[in-house]
């Protein structure tokens, strides 16, 4: 008998990682029993302006600095490397290929959801893989919202809600924090801060 693998993904811009970034990771690592936790910077991601995102380099270094003393996480540039706009589904497909008889779970903000209806091929996606849905404790999610109709039915068997302590950090923030110079100290872990101002970004 084979013992069960089980495999995260956390993707995102990482523009900048911060340790809200860290503890979803963590809890999700925890709570479902995860080898490891996959960080997956986007290339070009295809709700964001392309032209707003941080050189692809610089959002790869943090997140190895980030995550470097953490031997449950890992890093991968899949996305990086592949020209285009990246696309979950096309990830997952090819974590699949990597990891035959592997898990693969999600890992997603709460804001997520409400643009569920946007992403490409959703409803394949939603049979290829499970999805962590990470919110703040006592944060009831009301499948009832109007804005949540898009939604496809399939998606609600293959969500998981995981709570984690709130953390009201945003990398939005933290840029305009180091625009406006202002401290950016324990949002984030030492070593990106460093690299911040060491390479004048923001």
């Amino acid at each position: 008998m084979t013992s069960r693998k089980a495999l995260g993904v956390l993707g995102g811009t990482f523009d900048p990682i911060h340790y809200g970034h860290l503890v979803a990771a963590q809890y999700a690592a925890y709570g479902f029993h995860l080898d490891r936790v996959i960080f997956m910077p986007t290339a070009q991601p295809p709700h964001k302006n392309a032209n707003g995102v941080l050189d692809a380099r610089h959002r790869v270094a943090m997140v190895e600095l980030a995550i470097a003393d953490n031997t449950a996480f890992e890093l991968s540039t899949l996305e990086v490397e592949r020209s285009g706009v990246s696309y979950t589904i096309d990830t997952i497909e090819t974590l699949q290929q990597t990891y035959p008889g592997t898990e693969i779970y999600f890992i997603m903000g709460m804001d997520s959801i409400y643009i569920l209806d946007t992403w490409k091929d959703i409803k394949r996606l939603v049979t290829m893989c499970r999805f962590i849905v990470v919110t703040r404790p006592a944060y009831e999610l009301n499948r009832s919202d109007p804005a949540l109709q898009g939604v496809p039915p399939e998606f609600w068997d293959q969500v998981d809600i995981l709570e984690i302590p709130a953390m009201d950090i945003s990398s939005t923030d933290l840029r305009c924090r180091v625009l406006q110079g202002k401290p950016i100290r324990y949002l984030l872990p030492p070593a990106v801060e460093q690299y911040i101002y060491d390479n004048s970004l923001y």
